[in-house]
Formats: structure tokens, sequence, C-alpha cells
């Protein structure tokens, strides 16, 4: 065993495939179908709005995603850290591409105010090339990096990163709107993460030890472990089908807009701050855009960017008089 830890040695052996990483595959495969099919009965009205985007639910829809770039960091390592595979590389290169293109696309003229320009399989595509410079190197220098891309959005967003091109960054002042948004930084982090990991793991022997274990047989959950791609891209036009019919024979009741408002804008602010001052806060918005009149405008999420800009003051005239009152003890 080399006492190197920056990368397997060229000539040693080829690991047989882990079962174990095609299982932890599919287990995280599971959890994401859990929070997709949560996000559509949100979207059909079933839950309240802006449950899966604060929270609990806005944790679990992170660790998902993590577990995801690890797992690719990981793959990326025992596939090409003795030597990178061009052919295999590129295979996988463009059906991931083409995926996440396909994705943009169908959501551009689905949701063409959320669209998802740069999601989950946009990142894994960018990260898989990125990743390949990472594969000779010290696994600890490796991590250095990642902590550093995991704090850059902390510390060097700039309005310099503002342009619409330059988004997939994820260093603007404000996160653009869309439905999957996963930039580089902070996300690539994980997969460098995945990479070390994986390089320690090697270097520890651990690989093999593993490769020696027997997942246990589940049929279909090993096979979405395997073929994670496939099901990624079948599985929430499925479950979103199955709500939208299950829709239309039992609609769900529809609030008004106003408790709808009410309700996405006490969840978000749940994020930051407490309950008392969040009811305030949310009354105290909702008077100000009844009393502006632009409140349908929100509720139909048709503002211009002038009118965003506006809205923002609002939301600052607001937490300036709620935090006055409550101060004050009132």
């Amino acid at each position: 065993m080399s006492l190197d830890p920056a990368s397997p040695a060229p000539n040693a052996p080829k690991l047989p495939r882990i079962e174990a990483i095609d299982l932890a595959r599919a287990i995280a495969l599971i959890a994401m179908a859990i929070y997709h099919f949560t996000w559509d009965l949100e979207f059909f009205g079933y839950v309240e709005p802006g449950l899966t985007g604060h929270g609990g639910w806005k944790l679990f829809a992170r660790c998902i995603a993590s577990s995801f770039l690890f797992l690719v960091g990981v793959s990326l390592l025992l596939a090409h850290g003795r030597g990178i595979r061009w052919r295999g590389f590129l295979i996988r290169f463009a059906m991931v591409a083409g995926a996440a293109l396909a994705i943009s696309v169908v959501t551009y003229f689905a949701v063409p105010d959320a669209f998802i320009f740069f999601g989950i399989l946009h990142e894994i595509a960018v990260a898989s090339l990125l990743g390949l410079l990472f594969l000779r190197l010290p696994a600890l220098l490796t991590l250095v990096v990642a902590a550093a891309v995991i704090a850059a959005p902390f510390y060097v967003r700039s309005a310099l990163f503002d342009h619409p091109w330059l988004w997939w960054l994820g260093l603007s002042p404000e996160d653009p709107r869309s439905n999957d948004y996963v930039p580089i930084f902070p996300w690539f982090g994980a997969v460098l993460v995945g990479i070390a990991a994986a390089k320690l793991a090697a270097w520890a022997g651990l690989l093999e030890r593993l490769a020696r274990v027997k997942a246990p047989r589940l049929g279909l959950l090993q096979l979405a472990g395997r073929h994670s791609l496939a099901f990624y891209l079948i599985h929430q036009p499925v479950l979103i089908g199955c709500v939208w019919l299950f829709a239309q024979i039992f609609p769900a009741a529809t609030a008004s807009p106003e408790v709808q408002f009410r309700q996405s804008c006490e969840a978000q602010c749940s994020d930051f701050r407490d309950e008392e001052f969040c009811t305030r806060y949310c009354a105290c918005m909702l008077d100000a855009l009844e009393a502006n009149g632009s409140a349908n405008d929100v509720f139909s999420d048709s503002l211009t960017a002038a009118e965003r800009a506006q809205l923002q003051g609002l939301a600052n005239e607001c937490t300036e008089r709620i935090d006055k009152i409550m101060s004050e003890g009132g």
C-alpha cells in the first residue's frame, strides 16, 4: 500500500464495483424523490406555501444535494484516479450535460420566471470537468480548496458577478430565481470533499475492504443506484403526473391569495426571526402591498425588476417598524 495519499498508484489493480456506493446513491435518490413529491404537493396546494423552501425541508434538500455531489467526487476518483479513461468520461459527460440542457429548455417554456439554468445536473457536469484537475493532487490540498470554495459565497459576493451570464458561479449579491439552483460556489466544494475522502480511503485501504462488502439485494433500489441519471430524469415527471391526476379528481382546497402570501412569508421569515416578529412583519407587508396597489402583482409573481426593488424597500420599512414596536414593548 502506498504511503502517499495524493492518489492511488497508477499500476494498482482496479477495484471491483463497490456495491455500498450504489446503495448510498440509491438512498440519496429516494430522499430526493421524497422531497420532490412534497414539492409537488405544495405546488398543487395540498400543503402550506413555502413548506419545502424553508426550515427543515430546506436543510433536507441541501443534505440531499451535498450527498449527491460528494458521491460524484468519490465516483470520479474511483473511475479515473489511476488515469483518466477519456472515452468513458466523455460519454458520461455528454449524457449528463445533454440531460441538463434538456431540463433547461423544458423548464424555460414551462416556468420561464424560475427555469432551471444551472441546477444539480449542470453542477455535476461542470464539477466533473473541474474535478479532473484534482485527481492527482494531495488529499489535504484538495480539502483546503474545498473549504475555500464552500466559504467563498460568505466573503466574495459582489455586484461584479450580478450579470446573468455569471450567475452559475453563485457569487451574485442575491441568488437568482430558479426552481433548482446549484452554483459552483459553494457546491463544487462537496465534490472536492468526495475526491479527497476517496483518496484518503484508498490510502488507508478502506476501499479494498469496502469492495469486499456485499450490499443486501434490494432489487429496484440497487438498480436505481447503478442508473442514477435515468432515475433522476424519470422520477419527477412521474410524481408530478400522479399528483396532477389526483388533483383532477380531488382538487386541493384553495386559500385566498392573502392567506397564501401570509403563509409563505411567515415560512420564509422563520428562517431568520422568531414567530412573533414574523407574524407582525408579514401582516405589515400585506398591508403595505394592498396600500400601494401592488398586492395582485406580488400574488401572481409578475413583478418587474423595479417593482422587486420597491418590494425590498417595503420589506426594509416593515422590518424597522416591527423591530421598533417590539423593542418598545408594543
